[in-house]
This record gives structure tokens, sequence and C-alpha cells, in this order.
């Protein structure tokens, strides 16, 4: 190691995450990493969040000083869920050392650990002794891989988002991270540059039935329009427009399984939105049926009396493909 002194990962929060039909407590990190290989996606700034190491000694020394951040400022006994980001993918050995992926065994173990990564990165050996590191018997899976499928529309993953791998690569991936003894969790990404609201939410009831019995957990993540992407660029010239919650709440409803949902940007022109009017109410109520499964509360929302949502069903059947949006 070069330096043992903490360095602060890029963020760290403690929050409650649904799982196993409950709700546990859980730590989110987001490591500072060599920096993600793909870099293409038209939608993520996060490539833009590097460590320039000069060697691998080096890279695993910045990510161990991050880790002693962490132990430091939060008690790990507080904690049955551990969700690791990274700039890329975690298990990536130019991104993370493979000799970081040993520590973390060895601090989170007895955790329940979910790690995102792409597809090609996933090998089943280096699974295999995660797992084994991360098992003491309390949980029944684990570890988790976290993979960005965003659609099972191989057309529109590399057309609307440029991913850089077909569905057919997330399902074999998938398969050596169940043959690992790890489960799987898919982020769906509702709405990608290029598409109408209707051909989006299509799209996304599509990739829920492809999906159904094949992954352990389904997240669905409504597009927000993040600095320095492609999709600003558009964004700014009016020609994408994020969103309306009342077709993330038309999905969640009708997902044929549970789906959570976070909102981020919720309300604001960058994020998923309807009026202003409206918003509040149901960015809360959406990351409410995130956490206790309530389909009902779905429901609910969706009755809510505002004018906006003549609007949304306006757009729904009058947007046109390969034309502006009609509404910001």
């Amino acid at each position: 190691m070069i330096s043992e002194a903490p360095r602060k990962p890029l963020a760290c929060w403690r929050g409650k995450e649904r799982y196993n039909r409950g709700t546990v407590e859980c730590l989110t990190i987001i490591f500072e990493s060599g920096g993600c290989s793909w870099a293409r996606c038209r939608m993520c700034s996060y490539r833009f969040e590097k460590y320039r190491a000069r060697s691998c000694e080096e890279l695993h020394a910045h990510l161990h000083s991050q880790l002693a951040w962490v132990r430091s400022e939060f008690s790990l006994d507080d904690f049955s869920m551990i969700k690791i980001f990274t700039s890329g993918s975690f298990f990536d050995p130019n991104e993370v050392p493979p000799a970081f992926l040993d520590e973390i065994g060895v601090v989170f173990r007895g955790k329940i650990v979910i790690a995102e990564t792409r597809p090609e990165y996933i090998a089943r050996d280096t699974l295999e002794r995660l797992v084994a590191a991360l098992d003491n018997g309390t949980h029944r899976v684990p570890l988790y891989c976290a993979i960005g499928l965003e659609t099972t529309s191989d057309t529109i993953r590399e057309k609307c988002i440029n991913k850089g791998f077909s569905s057919a690569d997330f399902f074999s991936a998938a398969s050596a991270a169940h043959a690992a003894g790890a489960g799987v969790k898919a982020y769906l990404l509702f709405k990608p540059l290029f598409l109408t609201e209707a051909e989006a939410a299509a799209d996304m009831r599509s990739s829920f039935a492809d999906l159904a019995g094949r992954v352990e957990m389904v997240s669905m993540n409504p597009c927000t329009v993040q600095k320095r992407t492609e999709l600003e660029l558009y964004w700014k010239q009016g020609a994408y427009r994020p969103p309306y919650l009342w077709s993330v709440l038309s999905l969640l409803k009708d997902a044929p399984m549970e789906v959570t949902c976070d909102p981020l940007g919720g309300g604001q022109k960058r994020g998923p939105h309807n009026c202003g009017t409206c918003d509040y109410e149901i960015v809360r109520g959406i990351r409410d049926y995130s956490m206790s499964g309530d389909r009902d509360l779905i429901g609910a929302l969706l009755e809510t009396d505002c004018a906006c949502k003549n609007e949304w069903e306006y757009v729904l059947t009058r947007e046109q493909p390969y034309c502006m949006p009609l509404t910001r």
C-alpha cells in the first residue's frame, strides 16, 4: 500500500432497501475507481469520474483508503446490505484490482452485497471466490451482480443507448452468476434517447416480460438528463423530454414482477416530471411503493386529479416517431 490515509469515496450514504418482501438497512458506496472501460453510453456522465493511477498498486491503495474511510465513518453492524457502485464495473480488473475484491469479502462478510458491473466482467471463478468470502450462512444469496441491461431490445440498446453488449451477453452473464451462487439485479432505463413516450412504455413492458423469472431483482430507472452527455445536447435543443411520472406509475402498476424505482431528479426539468403541481406527491409515492411493494398505492396515485394527465394521454396517442417531442 502506498498510503493508509482514509479518503472519502465519491459518495456514501445510509438508507433502506426493499429485499425479500421486507426492508433492510442499506449502506450505498460509490467508489472512485479506475474508470469505465466502455464510457460511450449516450446518457451517462459517470464516465468522467475516474482516478488516473500510475499502477495497479496505486489504484488498489486509492480504493483501500476509501474503504478505510467508510469503516471509520459508519458502524457496519448497522447494515444488512451494502450496495457498491463505481464509474463503470466493479468486476473489471483494470478498474478495480482483484486484491480489492478480497478486501470487500473480508470487510463485508455476512452482508448482502450488490455490486454493479457490465456483463463481460462476470467470471464464475471470480464470483465464487467473493461469494465464499462473504457467505457466513446468514443469507441464502450473499452477492448480487447488478447489470445495466437497460432494455431487452438489442436495437434500442445499440441505437438509443450505445451500451456495447447484447441481450444474449446479459443472459449468458446471468447464467454464470447463478452458477457461481450469486443473484442478478437488472437495471432498466425508461425512455432513452430517440423514443416517444409510447414507444418507451411499450419497450419497458416488453423488457419486464422478458426478464420475468430470469433474474432476482429488477429496478426501473426513469431517464434523467445528466450534464456533459449526448442526451443533454438533444435535450437543450428541445429534441428530448424526460418521461412523464404518469408513465412510471402505469408501468409499475402493471409489471409482472416486483419492480423498484427511485425517480432521481423527479419533478425537475432534467428528470422524470409531470406539470410541477402533482410531481412531489407522486415522486414521494413511488419511493414509498419501492419500500412497501404496495401496488394499491400506485393505483391510488394514478387516480390523482391533475389537468396534466390529459396532456400525458394526448402525448401517448399523438407523439410521432422521428419527430420533436410535443411537450417540454
